[in-house]
């Protein structure tokens, strides 16, 4: 019963490697849909997406347009074929807006899109249009089921974003270019007043502001150890207890110390 079963097995596979060759060979427009469509609906996208490359072209305005057009995006989505997958749903929803699929299409298109965002450090521009074309769905589908989901994404997108500006204002710190170090970080604490990286940003502004001023010359002096204090304020003020207490502690009485040497000469 088993061998039986195993040669079943066998004729079906040849069979079915068989009829996708013919297909791809063929110029025959119904073959290469009837085919791709069974190894879509079987799994095989990769497979899929071969025979719908070719007939795509000549598909267009044909009753199975909007079908095969859709599993062609669907295609790409599942075999991680990103940039492709965004293009296609993007186009679908283009060419098909009363379809009943093009929410959920709108949806994978953004989706698509957000796939593509790389980690923090690298470039984020695919970040960006992922939050672009997230924001957009959110906007035209306020009701969608998706819309959930959605919001989670743009919020672990943004997040990726407000890292990488973090981690590029600590480095100016890192490298002691603290003059550039104390705009940055300002900036960072401004442009992102929520972030978790609040505490941090303001001990290292203050650590930039301590020691731009204690190697300043006379005359920038007294100005930036005053601003150093202030950095110090601000950071307290957040957080009474900071983990930074006590090394920004140590600061303010180097600060202290040398803005009473200035004020009793």
């Amino acid at each position: 019963m088993k061998k039986t079963l195993s040669i079943l097995l066998l004729v079906l596979i040849f069979t079915s490697c068989g009829e996708y060759q013919k297909a791809l060979k063929t110029d025959e427009i119904g073959v290469k849909y009837d085919v791709a469509t069974k190894q879509y609906d079987s799994g095989k996208y990769a497979k899929a997406i071969r025979l719908f490359e070719q007939i795509a072209p000549s598909y267009r305005g044909r009753p199975q347009a909007e079908k095969m057009f859709y599993m062609y995006a669907q295609s790409y989505f599942k075999t991680k074929q990103y940039y492709s997958a965004g293009y296609q749903f993007e186009s679908f929803v283009s060419s098909y807006p009363k379809s009943e699929k093009v929410e959920e299409a709108s949806y994978l298109a953004a989706l698509s899109y957000s796939k593509l965002s790389p980690r923090y450090s690298l470039d984020q521009v695919d970040t960006y249009k992922a939050i672009d074309k997230l924001q957009s769905f959110i906007n035209n589908y306020p009701t969608s089921p998706f819309l959930a989901e959605a919001n989670v994404i743009v919020k672990d997108l943004r997040e990726k974003l407000e890292k990488k500006s973090f981690e590029i204002a600590k480095q100016y710190n890192t490298i002691s270019d603290h003059k550039a170090a104390v705009v940055v970080l300002d900036n960072f604490v401004t442009d992102f007043p929520g972030t978790k990286y609040k505490e941090q940003a303001l001990y290292y502004k203050l650590d930039s502001s301590y020691k731009l001023a204690i190697n300043s010359i006379d005359s920038k002096k007294q100005e930036r150890l005053t601003n150093a204090k202030t950095a110090y304020l601000n950071l307290v003020k957040f957080n009474p207890s900071s983990e930074f207490k006590e090394e920004s502690d140590q600061m303010l009485d180097r600060i202290e110390k040398e803005l009473k040497q200035i004020s009793n000469k």
